[in-house]
């Protein structure tokens, strides 16, 4: 299973590279020359105190535990993913009846099926592992820290138009809204330790941007 999850989280960095590059977002000339030109790489965060490494995929398996103990990154993500997949659903609600395009609407349906039980499957998670009852859900702790959340601003305009201006602005705010997500579902890979969170990250990355490129192409 060790093996399973190193790889996947290598497909994982491809994919999410290939969004930053659809989404506009640029890196220095020096993260690009930092990965091994021989295959994929894995960024370990190194310990406090001292620089993240670029390991090769076989010294990454050799330095990964087989106990995936879930860590504070696994917990924040959850709960923030939470709140991230909410505020997307409450959007895609909004489409049956202010959307003017068919494939706005279809997509709008997509979203909800999909993230609304990724939404149970998370909340399952922090219970079988007692980070419910510390959950912030609800609170808006983490509302600021989370990358492409619509601010109440943005929620408002939404709610108020229609037709082909809804069309435009719903797209515009869910593609930086995904972009977000695969930003977080990034970090976690990199940072958290259970299988679990992880599996459900690389679903994220995969699932989110193939609906960027759709939403691209309306």
């Amino acid at each position: 299973m060790l093996a399973r999850r190193t790889s996947r989280r290598l497909i994982t960095a491809s994919v999410t590279a290939a969004v930053l590059a659809l989404g506009g977002c640029t890196g220095s000339d020096d993260d690009t020359k930092a990965a091994p030109e021989t295959g994929p790489s894995v960024i370990a965060p190194g310990k406090p105190g001292e620089a993240a490494e670029t390991l090769s995929a076989s010294d990454a398996a050799k330095q990964r535990s087989d106990d995936d103990t879930p860590n504070s990154a696994d917990f924040d993500y959850a709960r923030m993913m939470i709140e991230h997949h909410t505020q997307a659903i409450e959007m895609t609600e909004l489409a049956p009846k202010q959307a003017s395009s068919t494939p706005v609407k279809r997509l709008a349906e997509r979203i909800a099926a999909s993230q609304g039980p990724e939404v149970e499957t998370m909340e399952a998670w922090l219970k079988n592992h007692g980070g419910d009852k510390k959950s912030g859900k609800g609170t808006g702790h983490h509302h600021d820290v989370m990358p492409g959340m619509a601010t109440e601003a943005q929620l408002k305009t939404l709610r108020a138009a229609k037709g082909k201006a809804f069309d435009e602005l719903f797209l515009k705010l869910m593609i930086t809204h995904h972009n977000g997500a695969i930003t977080m579902a990034t970090d976690v890979l990199s940072q958290g330790n259970n299988i679990q969170i992880g599996e459900m990250a690389d679903d994220v990355i995969a699932q989110q941007t193939s609906e960027i490129s759709r939403m691209r192409e309306m």
